[in-house]
């Protein structure tokens, strides 16, 4: 039987907790297609830098992102290797898992 490469629980539960709010993962769609600056994201999204630079944070810290500066503004852009890293995890269940019926509970009183 083959088994599973396991990736550190610390890098899984990071990125799957920044991509379970809807204001990161709409960040995460904007970024798909180019970087942009940190006031292209606030005007595409509706929200105050300050909001914002919040959730960019929970992004960055969790690897997702990216960021450099330029002059006086940042730009971001997505870190695909880290994007990589959760779809491996996330394939290891269709790969390595069984898919078995489920167990008859018994009703003991």
């Amino acid at each position: 039987m083959v088994k599973a490469v396991s990736l550190p629980a610390e890098v899984v539960i990071a990125g799957f907790h920044a991509l379970s709010e809807p204001l990161r993962v709409k960040v995460v769609e904007l970024l798909r297609e180019n970087e942009l600056c940190v006031c292209d994201l606030c005007a595409a999204l509706e929200v105050a830098q300050s909001k914002l630079s919040f959730h960019l944070k929970t992004l960055k810290d969790a690897g997702l992102v990216r960021s450099r500066q330029e002059g006086r503004w940042i730009y971001y852009s997505l870190n695909l290797s880290q994007f990589v890293v959760l779809e491996q995890y996330l394939s290891e269940f269709r790969r390595y898992s069984p898919i078995l019926p489920a167990r008859s509970c018994s009703d003991e009183d």
